[in-house]
């Protein structure tokens, strides 16, 4: 593999080992113990021979494709004769489990954050024992030039089945270019595209639960391109209907958000990886509903939302080696300006208020595997708004925060988990949360259980 840059390979492995089960300590005490290591030794082989038959795949398939054609005519295959790509009858299939337990102290668990306007699927995990989101994954190369991607999620409450992401994207453009498009979660920020199961933490943080609607992914179209420099360096674009808060509301007949979006990374020495990026999303809200019409705190926009995301990643592990101890510090900082009208009776003949928002907030977080399968982390999130309303609009959380700062909603979350293997991992999570309106801290406790059936890609790094 010496035709790949070796900073390709240190974040390719780095990103396949996150996902994967980490061996048991060396000084193994009972047969049991071997037994166990014997079993995630033949399913992380499989697993692996599974991917590399994948790509040797794609390479003859590629290799075929810039053939030259033969010199001797042949008749044209028949659907006798032609032969189907390997994996275009067998998708790989993977189904998520997600579930736990959750405890609060306050009894008030209305999603509302002060300073800012929620979107839909903003609130808190339901309380006690309780399921989430199920996720059913389908994948597989259609031929040599697409790979298709699909993702059911099995919505606890309703019983409804969504789709959270279908799409298709391109396999072998020339000069580093991909393309897009369907229905996806944007390559925006840095946590934003990766699914829930793949969160370090039991929930999202602030700044995604308040400025993107927990997570932003839409229907559009992208375009991707990598240098082809020791560096890495990734710069995209993305076209979208509008469907999905920041943006929504009436009138997604064109396209109403547009995001780009630049990423760049390298080695740190033999141990080390790191990737900076910048991103900046145009959405178009058209009475963009926020708050509950049961409750009296129903509210529209129609403006512009502007947001600007920086975000940075560094993963260290011992000489690249991550199945032991390895580490993962990620931060973002959001700035949003969102600027139109407000209504506070949407059925009724209320008049629209000008708004403006100029609104802040970051999070940071360090995740530590101190021992095989074993692994702690801490997080801080906090925000800032400074919102103008020209006309008062009532039981809305949009009040101008205290100066002093002591309003600003803030959180700090503390996790440890166990993960069995690659496919099953146990969490237990505390947050001491001051994001609730007054100055009552919550005291929040997760239990949360993530299985994994059925092979699964490895993550983005």
């Amino acid at each position: 593999m010496s035709f790949i840059p070796r900073h390709a390979r240190i974040l390719f492995g780095t990103a396949l080992l996150a996902g994967a089960p980490s061996p048991v300590a060396l000084a193994v005490q009972t047969p049991q113990e071997l037994q166990q290591m014997r079993d995630e030794l033949r399913a992380l082989r499989s697993d692996y021979e599974t991917r590399i038959r994948a790509l040797e795949e794609r390479l003859q398939r590629a290799e075929q494709a810039d053939a030259p054609p033969p010199q001797v005519e042949s008749p044209p295959p028949t659907a006798s004769t032609r032969e189907p790509s390997a994996s275009a009858f067998n998708p790989r299939i993977s189904l998520i489990l997600d579930g736990g337990y959750a405890d609060y102290r306050l009894d008030d668990r209305a999603p509302v954050v002060p300073g800012f306007l929620l979107g839909d699927e903003t609130g808190l995990r339901e309380e006690g024992l309780s399921i989430g989101e199920t996720e059913l994954a389908i994948e597989a190369n259609v031929d040599h030039s697409f790979h298709a991607w699909t993702t059911l999620a099995f919505s606890p409450d309703e019983g409804e089945v969504g789709v959270e992401e279908a799409y298709i994207d391109t396999l072998n453009l020339p000069a580093g270019l991909a393309v897009k498009f369907g229905r996806f979660f944007s390559d925006i920020g840095y946590q934003n595209h990766q699914h829930a199961h793949a969160w370090e933490f039991a929930d999202a943080p602030l700044v995604y639960r308040t400025m993107l609607g927990t997570q932003f992914g839409d229907d559009g179209v992208q375009l991707r391109w990598v240098a082809p420099t020791d560096t890495f360096l990734e710069l995209g674009t993305e076209l979208l209907r509008g469907d999905a808060f920041p943006a929504g509301g009436e009138g997604r007949n064109g396209i109403k958000a547009v995001t780009a979006f630049a990423h760049v990374g390298g080695d740190a020495g033999p141990s080390g990886a790191w990737r900076l990026g910048v991103s900046h999303l145009r959405a178009d809200a058209n009475r963009r509903p926020s708050g509950d019409e049961d409750q009296g705190t129903l509210v529209t926009f129609d403006g512009k939302s502007d947001l600007t995301i920086l975000d940075g990643v560094y993963k260290w592990s011992p000489n690249g080696n991550a199945t032991v101890r390895n580490a993962v510090i990620q931060g973002e900082y959001f700035f949003r300006r969102e600027h139109g009208d407000l209504v506070s009776d949407p059925q009724g003949a209320a008049d629209a208020s000008r708004y403006r928002g100029d609104q802040q907030g970051f999070y940071l977080q360090g995740v530590y595997q101190f021992r095989p399968r074993w692994r702690v982390g801490l997080r801080y999130d906090r925000l800032f708004a400074d919102n103008q309303v020209a006309n008062a609009v009532a039981d809305t959380p949009l009040a101008l925060l205290g100066d002093d700062g002591g309003d600003d909603p803030q959180r700090w979350s503390l996790m440890a988990d166990f993960s069995n293997s690659e496919f099953s991992r146990f969490r237990l999570q505390f947050n001491l949360d001051d994001s609730r309106p007054g100055h009552d801290e919550d005291h929040q406790v997760f239990l949360q259980y993530i299985f994994s059936l059925g092979p699964h890609p490895a993550h983005q790094f």
